[in-house]
């Protein structure tokens, strides 16, 4: 198995690469079909998508195709759709209407940098543009391989997903939610991409039926140990380690499983997802060390 060392290194080094691919993506000059490219809506987009972070979710979509050999460049591809996504969720997020945020990755988020409406229009952008990234011809995948790739993060993002996750996630503030609540909520909310960024590796790759299961549940218990790490820290890291602010669920009232169970049972919970998802993922053995590197970086993060 890789070591920790060198699965940061590895995070690291995807990362750079997905980053390139994002501003190759995000770049001034006008695709076919497109009329222009107007200036500050871009600046906007670029604010929102290159400005660091761990580019997770990609690295999760390269990871996962190459335990079935797939497309390197689709990977990559696929995965910049990804972020492309997830970062225009974070935009909306951070509005004043929703989250109310001031930093994010420890710079002003795009409504503080720009104003309201550019950051609106910034996240439609980047939301749309994570379609045309799958289905573009410089992805090199079958349409039939495209059409479930889009199916699938069309289901993993909409209002059977985060976006309705996040709708929960605001009701929460009135109406705080019991324990299977909490886990709907979550499992929408913050799940839905990280389940996606895994089953991804699958589809692209063609790989079998019981493979795409696989390495859906794989993803789904990553996605919960993301959260509750993420909550856990949200209690107990500081704003400069984090990038953004801290404690704001507590003080909204917002329930987490962290809150309604303890700091005790998180750690304890934490631990038995890292073993279901070493156990899930051994028939794969060597090919997948990498993956369940990140099942321990997820759950042991520190920001």
């Amino acid at each position: 198995m890789t070591t920790a060392q060198t699965f940061e290194q590895r995070l690291r080094n995807r990362a750079a690469g997905i980053g390139q691919l994002l501003e190759h993506i995000l770049a001034n000059e006008a695709l076919a079909d497109e009329i222009v490219r107007p200036d500050r809506l871009l600046a906007a987009m670029r604010h929102g998508v290159l400005n660091g972070g761990k580019r997770l979710r990609p690295f999760l979509v390269v990871e996962s195709a190459a335990v079935f050999g797939g497309s390197a460049l689709a990977a990559s591809r696929v995965g910049a759709a990804l972020e492309c996504l997830h970062c225009y969720s974070l935009v909306h997020d951070d509005l004043p209407a929703m989250d109310d945020d001031d930093l994010r990755r420890g710079q002003p988020t795009v409504h503080i940098a720009f104003d309201e409406a550019t950051a609106i229009l910034a996240g439609d952008a980047l939301l749309t543009l994570a379609f045309d990234i799958i289905a573009a011809p410089e992805t090199p995948l079958a349409d039939r391989d495209k059409v479930a790739l889009v199916l699938a993060l069309s289901r993993a993002a909409g209002m059977g997903g985060m976006v309705g996750g996040q709708a929960l996630d605001l009701a929460a503030e009135k109406h705080q939610p019991d324990e299977a609540g909490i886990i709907t909520l979550q499992a929408m909310k913050t799940g839905a991409l990280i389940r996606f960024a895994c089953e991804a590796g699958a589809i692209l790759s063609a790989a079998s039926v019981e493979d795409r299961k696989r390495m859906r549940r794989f993803g789904e218990i990553i996605g919960r140990a993301f959260q509750i790490a993420d909550d856990l820290l949200d209690l107990t890291a500081d704003p400069e380690t984090m990038g953004k602010a801290t404690g704001k669920d507590a003080a909204r009232g917002k329930g987490t499983l962290v809150a309604l169970k303890g700091q005790a049972w998180a750690e304890a919970e934490l631990s038995r997802l890292i073993e279901e998802a070493t156990t899930l993922l051994a028939p794969y053995g060597e090919r997948a060390a990498t993956l369940i590197e990140a099942a321990h970086f997820v759950a042991n993060r520190k920001n």
